[in-house]
């Protein structure tokens, strides 16, 4: 499966921002953020921007809170290599729904300077996504 470029949100300002290109884009959340902020916020945050594109939040190495995601009917979720990685695997396939082991490369909107090299990034366009910011 090939996915548009990611972007990590923080929350709806990010999310919003991501958005505003209007270029297609592979959210996800913020490294271990079912860890402390869960599943449900990572449903409203989606909800809340009327998001139904590729959306992945980040599990850390806890099932439990894969398997919760993707009992929330979220998109998608990563989970780092565990012992319990197949059973959640074959839970995601049963609902539709992408988990990946690692992120895919991604811009952090909380990286100094990320907003002016998102269009970029979500472009492909690699020549300006390292170019020093004027």
């Amino acid at each position: 499966m090939s996915l548009p470029p990611a972007v990590i949100v923080h929350g709806l300002p990010d999310l919003h921002a991501a958005l505003a290109p209007g270029l297609p884009v592979t959210l996800l959340s913020a490294p271990g953020a079912a860890l402390y902020a869960g599943g449900l916020w990572w449903r409203e945050v989606l909800a809340a921007a009327d998001y139904t594109g590729p959306a992945l939040l980040d599990c850390g190495p806890a099932p439990g809170r894969a398997w919760e995601a993707l009992k929330l009917g979220l998109p998608g979720a990563i989970l780092a290599p565990c012992p319990a990685w197949d059973q959640v695997a074959d839970y995601a396939a049963t609902q539709g729904a992408l988990l990946l082991p690692a992120p895919p490369p991604a811009l952090d909107l909380a990286a100094a300077g990320a907003g002016k090299r998102l269009t970029a990034w979500l472009t492909g366009d690699f020549l300006h996504i390292h170019a020093p910011a004027p």
